[in-house]
């Protein structure tokens, strides 16, 4: 009886689809939670310390150590930006269909981690002296031999390639460590994704501050070289904690993707046949599962004769999922007017902020990519507001467990990222009034006697902005995409950043070229003080809103998919 009492305690405390690093069943007392993601949360913290170490002043060395114009760099910043947040849909397709997601952040991190050694290597043998290049009476410098621009070009790409493995397994692993059937623990991995942002904005802050504050004063080797070591010695911090993660298990069933694929395929097919051959009991199901969305694929289970085929056309589950993915294709689409404003933050931003007076106190100056701390930190300090003050008022008032839908969640994000482009081009048009005033307007190295100050507002609205949609879109996509694809859920929301990044660089090119003829300045003129910022921010403000009344309509009709 002993024996048996114990037994039957061993069974209720295992994890239902979990093993541990041996392929046993795993314990939920000794395994997952928050011990296994503190683990992981350390390993993301190091990787975004690297990432904005490379991210945040990228413009930067564009322009300077390269030589290449505003918009030259603003473009291939944007391009970059956008490929190593596309690259994810890629990892997590590996990570979902064939390595899984530990060995997938395993072969991830080498990779990153030789494209910074790779970056380091670039930089020493690119010239740091400004004087071998400056072209003083342009303000513009000339660009370096074309086989190191090539290797920096190569090695900042491998980054992205690293990052696109490492960046949709690494947060899914995280939630992983979480059961969504147990009721503590579900609450515990809704609070995980705030969380997870509030870490890695701390390492995102410290890389702004000490990372930026040497690239621009000591040198680019060494603010490359430190996040190699720091994303080294997360790595090895990774493998310490293998013992302790939960490892999710996958059935004898079908590829996700062969089954989704083969859903549409075959509703394809059947486009023109009779829905009636579907029987009853089925029907009844698609009722009760909300299935009056998207109802041409319920032709799946038809075989081209109108009749039902047993068991692998006739796969209701396929079906929902198939579905569910289609759903989030709106939110997705209308989410990209935020990610187009979200691109400027380490481009057109920062560019203003160097012309700009940044003296905190006498003899020293923050550098212009740093002003992105001030988004960091505002995440830093609303999150603990958000997580133990908001949630709670708001699930007493509406009794939902996050405090407010998902999708609100997102809406209230993108309702402030409108605001942070109207007051951006407020601030624009301010500080070229002050450029005129003090016959500035030709003196494009010259110092606006304007405090950097006036930036912090928009900076502060990106920051909240992001707390409710970035972290939004983490839950959303995590939650609402079949288990087995939580990875690929992830990379769409990272994608949603991506394809913005192109599209923004895409509107400056054409804008560029658009406003540079009829003898007048661009709108992205390398002489900030005869552009036109402003201009870009009111577009932006435009595009952005009536993405958020599309959203809206969009967000009222989703139907939620229950999450496991």
């Amino acid at each position: 009886m002993a024996i048996s009492n114990t037994t039957t305690q061993l069974m209720e405390d295992t994890v239902d689809g979990s093993v541990d690093y041996k392929g046993r069943p795993v314990l939920r007392s000794s395994s997952g939670r928050w011990r296994s993601a503190s683990f992981i949360i350390a390993v993301e913290v190091a990787e975004r310390f690297a990432y904005y170490g490379i991210s945040s002043n990228l413009i930067t060395y564009l322009t300077d150590s390269l030589g290449q114009s505003t918009a030259t760099a603003a473009e291939n910043v944007n391009t970059w930006s956008g490929t190593a947040t596309l690259l994810p849909l890629l990892g997590a397709v590996v990570a979902d269909s064939f390595l899984g997601r530990y060995r997938t952040i395993i072969a991830a991190s080498v990779v990153y981690i030789l494209g910074l050694g790779l970056l380091t290597l670039s930089a020493a043998l690119i010239s740091v002296d400004a004087s071998d290049f400056e072209d003083t009476k342009n303000g513009t410098s000339s660009s370096p031999p074309w086989f190191q621009v090539i290797l920096f070009f190569f090695s900042l790409y491998l980054v992205a390639v690293g990052q696109g493995g490492h960046k949709p397994c690494v947060q899914a692993f995280g939630a992983d460590q979480f059961d969504g059937q147990d009721p503590k623990e579900s609450i515990a991995k809704s609070s995980f994704f705030n969380w997870w942002t509030f870490s890695l904005s701390v390492g995102i802050v410290v890389s702004l501050v000490v990372v930026v504050y040497i690239q621009d004063n000591l040198n680019w080797v060494l603010g490359f070289g430190i996040p190699c070591i720091v994303m080294l010695a997360a790595l090895v911090v990774f493998l310490l904690g293998s013992t302790t993660y939960r490892y999710s298990i996958k059935g004898n069933e079908r590829n996700p993707f062969v089954r989704i694929g083969s859903v549409i395929f075959r509703a394809a097919r059947n486009w023109r046949s009779n829905p009636s051959g579907i029987a009853a009991e089925e029907e009844a199901y698609l009722c009760d599962q909300s299935s009056e969305q998207i109802k041409f694929l319920n032709k799946k289970l038809l075989e081209p004769n109108g009749l039902m085929e047993d068991q692998e056309v006739c796969n209701v589950r396929d079906m929902e999922e198939a579905k569910a993915l289609l759903r989030l294709i709106p939110i997705w689409v209308t989410n990209l007017t935020y990610a187009i404003v979200y691109a400027q933050a380490s481009t057109l931003f920062t560019k203003q902020g160097f012309t700009m007076d940044r003296t905190i106190f006498p003899g020293f100056q923050i550098p212009a990519a740093s002003l992105q701390t001030f988004i960091a930190l505002t995440i830093v300090l609303f999150v603990p507001i958000y997580d133990r003050i908001f949630v709670p008022l708001a699930r007493s008032l509406t009794g939902n467990p996050s405090g407010i839908s998902k999708l609100q969640r997102i809406g209230i994000g993108m309702f402030v990222s409108v605001l942070s482009m109207v007051i951006a081009a407020l601030v624009e048009k301010k500080r070229l009034e002050t450029a005129k005033e003090y016959d500035l307007l030709d003196l494009p190295n010259a110092t606006i006697p304007m405090s950097f100050w006036w930036l912090v507002p928009q900076y502060l609205l990106f920051g909240v902005a992001e707390v409710f949609i970035l972290i939004g879109l983490q839950e959303f996509f995590y939650d609402q995409v079949p288990k087995d694809l939580r990875s690929v859920g992830l990379s769409l929301y990272l994608s949603v950043i991506g394809v913005g990044s192109f599209l923004s660089s895409f509107i400056v090119s054409v804008v560029d070229k658009a406003t540079d003829r009829d003898g007048k300045e661009s709108w992205f003129c390398n002489n900030l003080n005869r552009a036109h910022l402003d201009y870009f921010y009111w577009l932006l403000a435009a595009v952005s809103a009536a993405g958020f009344i599309l959203y809206l309509n969009f967000a009222r009709s989703y139907i939620y998919r229950n999450a496991t």
